[in-house]
């Protein structure tokens, strides 16, 4: 298990552009991934990209199995792990809903979410 240090709101590195990931089936990305996810389970996250912990990398997972003390009356979400995604809004409609942030620890706020979105440029 390696749970990785989460950088906060106002670290310089939180603002760095990612890079894009060029070899999907690398032992530095299969170590990322387990690190993101040790390191989301240490902090009953829902979800964490990799810049959180200071890996300037495109990639993002979410996803809750069992009932989490941060978010107790979320439904379930399968594990998803997402690299170099570019979403793409289908519509219009907006859907708001509370939601937390790791790297700003203790804040809530209600975020706006397109209804539908695809992936049509994941590679």
């Amino acid at each position: 298990m390696s749970v990785r240090r989460v950088l906060r709101m106002g670290d310089p590195e939180l603002l760095r552009v990612s890079d894009p990931v060029h070899s999907f089936d690398s032992p530095e990305l299969r170590e990322l991934l387990s690190d993101m996810r040790d390191t989301m389970a240490a902090h009953d996250g829902a979800g964490l990209a990799a810049p959180q912990i200071g890996v300037p990398w495109r990639v993002v997972i979410f996803g809750t199995g069992a009932p989490n003390p941060r978010y107790p009356d979320a439904e379930a979400v399968p594990e998803t792990v997402l690299i170099n995604p570019e979403l793409e809004p289908i519509g219009v409609l907006r859907e708001e809903d509370w939601e937390g942030c790791l790297s700003v620890p203790g804040l809530r706020g209600i975020v706006p979410r397109y209804g539908r979105a695809a992936l049509p440029r994941c590679r």
